[in-house]
């Protein structure tokens, strides 16, 4: 599937995983994030940190009336407050993709998968 723009010059098609890898490079920059997760691990029950060629695998774009949701499933790091770390996500996608793209997004809903604690 893919996102479709119209504007006055034409049609603009946008792929999903296009959305997807930028969903996710903008979320793994953000602070107290480890990795992105494998939409699988619920069905799989395991947890796979995927590396930075993989963000389209932890992300989920979906298309509904004309609004675009996203679902991201994230690994965070231990010690940090998980609920400013979303919101962090949350709005550095939106932001992201907004410029990017010139795509509003309705909703960025964020599943954490795992806490990953770091060996000094």
């Amino acid at each position: 599937m893919s996102i479709e723009l119209k504007t006055k010059f034409g049609q603009i098609d946008i792929s999903n995983d296009v959305i997807a890898t930028l969903a996710g490079g903008a979320a793994v920059d953000c602070y107290g994030i480890v990795g992105m997760a494998s939409k699988q691990q619920i069905r799989d029950g395991l947890t796979e940190i995927l590396r930075k060629e993989n963000f389209t695998r932890g992300v989920i774009v979906r298309q509904e009336n004309d609004e675009v949701h996203i679902d991201m499933y994230i690994i965070v790091s231990y010690g940090t407050k998980i609920s400013e770390i979303a919101h962090n996500v949350q709005s550095k996608v939106k932001y992201t993709l907004n410029q990017t793209v010139g795509l509003a997004i309705e909703s960025v809903n964020i599943y954490v998968q795992g806490v990953r604690v770091t060996n000094l």
